[in-house]
C-alpha cells in the first residue's frame, strides 16, 4: 500500500477515491453501508490472524462516520481475506429482502491459511451475501486465480484504473442492467422462441430467473431486467436442453445474449385409437438415457439431430436414426394394431412371445397368474402363446400355440383347443 501510482501511494489513492465513492452515495434511497477493515490494529510481526473489526456499522446516514474512519486508517498487520469475510457475514442487518454486496480491496492474497474462495461460495450458497467484488491494489498478476474464484475479480494497476472499477462495481450494483436472449436456428438466426429460459446462479446452482422466450412482430426479443452482480448459466429447456455457462453481464447496460438451438418438431401418428394414451420414449441416438416421454397424436419440438424412438405398442415398434430437421415436422406412423382375445378363464402361468421374420422368439408379455382371460391390443405379426395350469401335474400339460395378428381384426384364442 505505501507504493506509488503516479504522484500519491496506492494507499492515499485508495482512501480518497474510497471517500468520493461514499459522498457519491448519499442520496441513493434505501441504500445503507458499513465498513469492516482488516489488518489494521496489530504488527504484522505479530502475524495476528483474527485482526478484523467493523469499524462503523450498517445504519442510515453514517456516510460522515465511515469517511472519518477510512481517513485515519494505517495498514500495518497480515492479510486475514477468509476470516473477514466470515465475521463481515454477520454485518448485514437482517432483511429477507434486502441486496447485500461486499467490496472488498486488497494488496496481497490470502496469508494465514484460510481458504477465500471455499468461504466465499458457502456464504452465496447460504445467500448470506452476492458475488462479492474484488479489488487487488497493483497486485501481482499471478495473484489472479486466487481471486477470481471468490467473486468477480478486478486488478487496479494504476489511479485511473482504480477509479473506473470502483464506477464499474456501482454500476453493476445500483444501475438497472436489462437481457436480450436470441435463440439461433441452424442458420444462426435468432427465429427460434416461445421456449422456457432459465438463469442460474452460477456459484449456486439455485435458479434465479424464468422466462417464456418471447418475440415480438419485429422479430426482437423483449428486454428483461436482471441484476447484474451475479454471474449466470444460461438454460434454454428444448429438448435436450442447451446450456451456456458462466455469463457476465455489463451493469447499467442492454445486454444480448445469443445461443443456439435449432429445433423440429416430431410427430407420431397413430392409424386408429385402440391403444389408449399411447406413448413413446425418446432417445438421442447411441445414448441410452431417456429423452422425453411423448404422447402419440401430440407434436413435440427437439432440437435438430437424430434420435431413436420407442413407442409403446405391444410389441414395442422401434424407429431408429430418425431426424429432426429444422422447423420441419418429422411423422412416423404408427401401423393399425388387431386384437388377441383369449376367452378361457383359467388359472396359471402364460406368456405370449414374438416370432420374429429370422425364427426367433422374443418375450413380449405375461398373462395374469388368476386368469388367463385377456383382451390385447398387439401389432401385426406372428406370435406364440405357451400356457400351463396351476393344477396341472407336470410340464406335459404345457398348451403352446402359434397365431397371427392383423390390423383392424381380431383373433380368438382358446386354451388345449388341441389337446
Amino acid at each position: 500500500m505505501s507504493d506509488k501510482w503516479e504522484r500519491s501511494t496506492r494507499m492515499t489513492v485508495a482512501k480518497r477515491t474510497l471517500c468520493e465513492l461514499v459522498d457519491s452515495l448519499k442520496n441513493i434511497p434505501y441504500l445503507e453501508i458499513g465498513l469492516r477493515v482488516y489488518g489494521h490494529e496489530w504488527d504484522k510481526r505479530y502475524n495476528n490472524c483474527k485482526d478484523t473489526k467493523l469499524e462503523v456499522p450498517f445504519r442510515p446516514g453514517n456516510h460522515d462516520a465511515i469517511k472519518m474512519r477510512i481517513k485515519n486508517i494505517e495498514p500495518k498487520g497480515t492479510t486475514l481475506i477468509a476470516h473477514s469475510l466470515k465475521e463481515a457475514a454477520s454485518d448485514f442487518p437482517i432483511d429477507k429482502n434486502s441486496r447485500n454486496v461486499i467490496i472488498l480491496l486488497t494488496d496481497g492474497i490470502e496469508s494465514c491459511g484460510g481458504d477465500p474462495c471455499d468461504l466465499s461460495r458457502e456464504l452465496q450458497k447460504r445467500k448470506i451475501f452476492l458475488k462479492p467484488f474484488i479489488i487487488g491494489i497493483g497486485n501481482d498478476v499471478s495473484w489472479d486465480k486466487a481471486f477470481e474464484c471468490m467473486g468477480q475479480y478486478f486488478n487496479a494497476i494504476n489511479e485511473n484504473k482504480f477509479k473506473n472499477m470502483m464506477n464499474l462495481i456501482l454500476h453493476q450494483t445500483l444501475s438497472e442492467t436489462s437481457v436480450k436472449v436470441k435463440i439461433l436456428d441452424i442458420d444462426n438466426k435468432p427465429t427460434e422462441t416461445n421456449v422456457n429460459i432459465t438463469f442460474f446462479n452460477s456459484v449456486t446452482g439455485e435458479p434465479v430467473y424464468d422466462f417464456v422466450h418471447y418475440l415480438d412482430d419485429k422479430g426482437e426479443p423483449d428486454k428483461l431486467k436482471v441484476d447484474a452482480i451475479l454471474t449466470y448459466d444460461l438454460v434454454v429447456n428444448t429438448i435436450p436442453r442447451v446450456e451456456k455457462k458462466n455469463i457476465g453481464l455489463i451493469g447499467g447496460k442492454e445486454n444480448v445474449i445469443t445461443i443456439k438451438a435449432p429445433q423440429g418438431s416430431l410427430f407420431i401418428r397413430e392409424n386408429s385409437k385402440e391403444y389408449k394414451a399411447l406413448k413413446a420414449v425418446v432417445r438421442e441416438t447411441k445414448k441410452s438415457e431417456t429423452l422425453n416421454i411423448q404422447n402419440a397424436g401430440i407434436k413435440e419440438k427437439y432440437l435438430v439431430g437424430t434420435y431413436d424412438v420407442e413407442v409403446l405398442t405391444l410389441p414395442r415398434t422401434i424407429f431408429t436414426d430418425v431426424k429432426i430437421k429444422q422447423s420441419e415436422t418429422t411423422v412416423l406412423d404408427i401401423v393399425q394394431p388387431g386384437s388377441l382375445n383369449i376367452i378361457d378363464q383359467l388359472v396359471g402361468y402364460g406368456s405370449i412371445y414374438e416370432i420374429k421374420p429370422n425364427g426367433e422368439q422374443v418375450l413380449i408379455h405375461n398373462l395374469e397368474n388368476e386368469t388367463s382371460r385377456t383382451m390385447l391390443t398387439m401389432q401385426p405379426g406372428n406370435y406364440k402363446l405357451i400356457f400351463r395350469t396351476k393344477k396341472s401335474n407336470g410340464a406335459n400339460f404345457t398348451d403352446v400355440q402359434n397365431f397371427s395378428i392383423r390390423s383392424g381384426a381380431t383373433t380368438t384364442l382358446r386354451l388345449y383347443n388341441n389337446k
